[in-house]
């Protein structure tokens, strides 16, 4: 496969993704979130703002995102790295198109449909996305962490 069908297959199947993120001194926190995606480029997904990754990308919007399949037997998986820049999502406008990618992948995995009353208010919820400035994913050539750059398109 080319790497962006290996990109976009790992995306497309991933119900998590790990956020890293870094305080405003840089020490590092990561987190699983579900999310949704458009593109594999631009990933969104709810979370309360009190919670550390959400306080992080509040004073630094730079993060690192990893897709992969935990359940992948030893030294065969495979996974995404991106760069990206997040932020909480407060326009109505981008806020409904976001949560409208969000409520379709969470309807197809079990989950409801999210509305902007949800992440509003005292709700103790906010919407948040990223977007990827660039993708990679880890070359099978047998050498340790050897990622190569992959474009999804």
């Amino acid at each position: 496969m080319k790497p962006d069908e290996i990109v976009r297959g790992i995306v497309d199947a991933g119900l998590y993704m790990v956020l890293a993120t870094a305080d405003a001194e840089g020490r590092p926190w990561s987190s699983p979130v579900y999310f949704a995606h458009v593109d594999c480029r631009e990933f969104v997904w709810v979370s309360s703002p009190e919670v550390r990754h959400s306080r992080n990308i509040a004073v630094r919007p730079e993060v690192g995102i990893c897709v992969f399949d935990s359940s992948a037997p030893i030294g065969t998986g495979q996974g995404v790295y991106m760069s990206a820049v997040a932020e909480e999502v407060k326009s109505p406008d981008a806020a409904e198109r976001a949560l409208e990618v969000f409520s379709r992948r969470s309807l197809q995995h079990g989950g409801r449909v999210w509305t902007v009353d949800d992440v509003r208010g005292d709700t103790g919820i906010r919407l948040y996305r990223a977007v990827a400035e660039d993708h990679s994913i880890l070359a099978k050539d047998g050498r340790p962490d050897h990622r190569i750059p992959a474009d999804p398109g």
